[in-house]
């Protein structure tokens, strides 16, 4: 299994065009060694010709541009990309099903909860229905022990592991999320039994998820916050790290403390929020993450398990 990570910001990339606080001001004047990213994506590939998308994010143009695998094409028109995988409704996960519609159609892969979303709350699905006849919506199962396959990538198995956090700001059921509103994902390569198991928004561990980190010989894990309450602190914000649905990186119960109990997979963090000092190469937060045996996503970030 091929893995590209395409970003490995939070939501607003780094640094974010409207923030000015002191990671986003050193990056933005060369004060920092620290490197610009843009807002979480990955794709993966059986084959490394063909490519699934997982998460369409704002920055989706720039980011196949910058990644030859996804870019190349046979004819005047087309990329390698043959499908789509939206773990959440959230706007810096879908915003990039926009920008797609020009390769439309093409196969999208979702929960029935954000299908609904995405056809109702912040209605992306039903606007693509003009170009091509917009998107070939396939919604999964989150109960399903079989998982499915993508055509285009058939000795990859994905099952979804519902997660732990919150819905969209927008949607009716922010602060009380269902199952089915938030999903990790277990992807299995049939051929050797390799697992990668994504999560980039996690608020709290339950047994799916251990279990799936567990089982799993790559972990890419919600890294958005360094401590709860950051926004706060930075003065950007009111909410706490957990309100939004994601677990601090640092901590007795956060995200390093979770991934010390694992000791087979390479464990990688991504969604890294612009506030965060984990993007500072020269900070203690930073060595500390490494210390831990853990990695930090950038983006062009390519991993092969």
């Amino acid at each position: 299994m091929q893995i590209v990570v395409l970003g490995s910001a939070a939501g607003g990339g780094f640094p974010q065009w409207n923030c000015h606080c002191r990671m986003c001001q050193s990056v933005r004047n060369g004060a920092s060694r620290a490197e610009p990213r843009t807002q979480s994506s990955i794709a993966v590939s059986d084959d490394g010709e063909h490519w699934v998308v997982i998460n369409a994010s704002p920055d989706i143009r720039q980011q196949i541009n910058a990644s030859p695998q996804l870019a190349k094409a046979d004819g005047a028109r087309g990329s390698a990309i043959s499908a789509v995988v939206v773990t959440d409704a959230q706007i810096d996960h879908t915003t990039g099903l926009l920008i797609l519609r020009e390769g439309l159609p093409l196969e999208l892969y979702c929960t029935p909860e954000v299908a609904e979303e995405l056809s109702t709350s912040y209605p992306i699905l039903s606007m693509m229905k003009h170009w091509e006849g917009g998107y070939q919506t396939r919604t999964v199962d989150i109960h399903s022990r079989e998982g499915w396959r993508i055509p285009s990538v058939p000795n990859l198995e994905f099952h979804p592991i519902s997660l732990s956090s919150n819905a969209p700001p927008f949607s009716p059921y922010r602060n009380r999320p269902r199952p089915g509103d938030n999903i990790g994902l277990k992807i299995v390569d049939t051929r050797t039994g390799a697992t990668l198991f994504y999560a980039p928004g996690l608020g709290a561990p339950e047994d799916a998820v251990l279990a799936a980190m567990r089982d799993a010989d790559c972990v890419m894990m919600d890294g958005t916050l360094w401590t709860d309450d950051e926004m706060i602190h930075e003065g950007l914000g009111t909410s706490l790290g957990s309100e939004m649905g994601h677990l601090s990186v640092s901590g007795d119960d956060g995200m390093l403390a979770l991934m010390e109990d694992f000791t087979k997979p390479r464990k990688v963090l991504i969604h890294i929020n612009n506030t965060n000092p984990i993007l500072d190469p020269d900070s203690p937060q930073h060595q500390a993450v490494l210390d831990a045996g853990v990695e930090i996503a950038f983006d062009g970030m390519t991993i092969e398990i």
